[in-house]
């Protein structure tokens, strides 16, 4: 493994921007688009304007459509409890109106993309500033792509499964 892209995943697992090191083991067959990726994810994430909860929150229930293992055992955040991730529905009344709002954009960010309508952006503009709004559509993209990938990599670790790629 190249030593920036080493460094970068020591940094990203520091700060819990990752949870596991095997996707990006496999992306390290292209370092420069793996150093790339784990830098965006670092931005997204270390560097956001979103609060830490709403994140995870959104990270969590796309990891509920992806299916990436990895995504749903994996926490970044003790801000959000095992109870919050047992009712993580966007009409649970556990969670704020913005986290509320959040989560239906996750869930038709993930599964029903032109659901995403001239509603949508003005339910989020009740909650979100536009700097706000661009930022959850890069982390949801960045969600919905990573888990996609990982979960079709097989990046993740289990008796029964070799990773695609054999690493």
């Amino acid at each position: 493994m190249p030593a920036e892209l080493g460094a970068e995943i020591n940094g990203r697992l520091a700060a819990r921007t990752l949870s596991s090191t095997l996707p990006v083991q496999i992306w390290a067959r292209r370092p420069e688009a793996a150093t790339a990726w784990v830098r965006l994810l670092a931005t997204l994430n270390e560097g956001a304007i979103l609060d830490e909860r709403l994140r995870e929150l959104v990270r969590l229930r796309i990891a509920s459509f992806t299916q990436c293992r990895t995504c749903q055992i994996g926490r970044k955040s003790d801000t959000v409890s095992e109870q919050d991730i047992a009712c993580l529905s966007s009409d649970d009344e556990s969670f704020t109106p913005r986290e509320q709002v959040a989560l239906r954009y996750a869930d038709n960010f993930s599964a029903d993309w032109f659901a995403v309508d001239d509603a949508t952006y003005r339910e989020l503009a009740e909650h979100f500033t536009v700097e706000e709004i661009v930022e959850l559509q890069m982390f949801s993209a960045m969600m919905l792509a990573g888990g996609r990938l990982a979960l079709v990599q097989r990046a993740w670790v289990d008796d029964e499964v070799e990773p695609v790629l054999g690493v």
